[in-house]
């Protein structure tokens, strides 16, 4: 029976790449220059530090757009609020969202189910398998998910025929 699994992934290496190249971008802009602005990296959470919160903004935006280039997909940032740090200084922390939420999934479960095609859906962990009988109405639900749920990044993979 003709298989695939719906995820949502960030790529851990082009992630690190994206900031690497913004935290060289920082050390060599000349309005950063004399300021504690940079980007730290932790295993799901990135978090920003800079002098004031408007710095803070220029940090997020210059990291927004490496991750665009590598294409990494912001979706998958959660930023929490500015928070004070030592001194006059500001970071903020941003979690990455590795993997559906079950309210996501049941959300894409009653989607398919609601599709009436020959499919099923089933959560499994971070992931959402949809089965059928026919190739069609696979890539049928592909498309249906595709556009219903844009809040967060999807994988379509592990296609099994």
């Amino acid at each position: 029976m003709p298989s695939f699994d719906i995820t949502s992934e960030v790529n851990k290496m082009e992630l690190k790449n994206a900031v690497d190249q913004a935290n060289k971008e920082i050390a060599n802009r000349f309005d950063f220059k004399g300021s504690d602005a940079r980007v730290e990296l932790g295993d799901l959470t990135l978090t920003l530090h800079a002098d004031d919160e408007f710095k803070l903004k220029q940090v997020m935006d210059l990291l927004v757009a490496k991750c665009a280039k590598r294409n990494v997909d912001v979706r998958a940032f959660v930023p929490k609020e500015v928070e004070k740090a030592s001194g006059n200084k500001v970071r903020q922390v941003v979690d990455v969202r590795n993997g559906i939420e079950q309210e996501t999934s049941k959300r894409i479960v009653k989607l398919v189910k609601e599709s009436k095609l020959k499919t099923q859906a089933s959560i499994q962990g971070p992931v959402v398998r949809v089965t059928g009988g026919k190739r069609d109405d696979l890539q049928t639900v592909i498309q249906l998910v595709r556009k219903d749920v844009t809040d967060i990044p999807l994988q379509f993979g592990n296609f099994r025929d």
